[in-house]
């Protein structure tokens, strides 16, 4: 899932407004962003396997410090914890290693049977609705347009680039998406660490927009 983790992570906006876009971005998809790193350094592993679901061309061979739920845990609870520590409220650290969390069970649906529960033990599980594309674009497509919704409806522009920021945000996001469904398969293991390593600059420009909006009055 991609645009998925943004949509939720748009929405809880409205639920919170305290913590800024950029960090919600950063907990929403901060196990997917810790991935490319454990690809380098060689923890992880990846193959480029082209009908492997019928959506997405990767075989996600092995990932259990990134994306078991035991480890997935681990770091919901570490990310609320420095959150905590550095702005001392409750409720957003709950809020934020809540949507660290919503990351993986996000990732059951789509995903076939790769997900690790614990990482030493061999069962997997998953969902497999990638291997239906349209059914994962209705899904995903629905969750990221509710949340931008309510991102939209809960915050409004200060000033020319709140508004025009958060427009170029969504749809870059909309772009990146299709671009990975009809792209061809990456050429290696390593450019797609690459790639993923590149979603840093998504959570910077998330930290950017979030700047010129403020929230609306309910």
């Amino acid at each position: 899932m991609f645009i998925g983790h943004y949509g939720v992570a748009l929405g809880a906006k409205k639920i919170n407004n305290a913590p800024s876009l950029g960090t919600l971005f950063l907990a929403a998809q901060f196990i997917d962003l810790l991935w490319p790193v454990f690809l380098l350094i060689g923890i992880e592993k990846v193959k480029v396997e082209p009908g492997n679901t019928a959506f997405t061309p990767l075989n996600f061979v092995s990932y259990p410090f990134s994306h078991s739920l035991f480890f997935v845990l681990i770091w919901a609870i570490l990310f609320g914890l420095v959150y905590y520590f550095i702005k001392k409220n409750l409720k957003n650290s709950l809020l934020l290693g809540g949507l660290v969390l919503s990351h993986w069970f996000l990732d059951l649906f789509v995903h076939q049977p790769d997900l690790q529960i614990l990482p030493w033990d061999k069962l997997r599980v998953g969902f497999g609705l990638w291997n239906s594309v349209i059914l994962t674009i209705i899904v995903e497509g629905l969750i990221f347009i509710i949340g931008s919704y309510l991102f939209i409806k809960s915050t409004k522009a200060k000033n020319k680039i709140g508004n025009i920021g958060i427009w170029s945000l969504l749809i870059f996001l909309a772009v990146i998406y299709c671009i990975n469904i009809f792209s061809t398969p990456p050429p290696s293991e390593i450019a797609i660490a690459i790639a993923g390593l590149a979603m840093w600059l998504i959570v910077a420009g998330a930290y950017w927009v979030d700047q010129n909006r403020i929230r609306t009055k309910v």
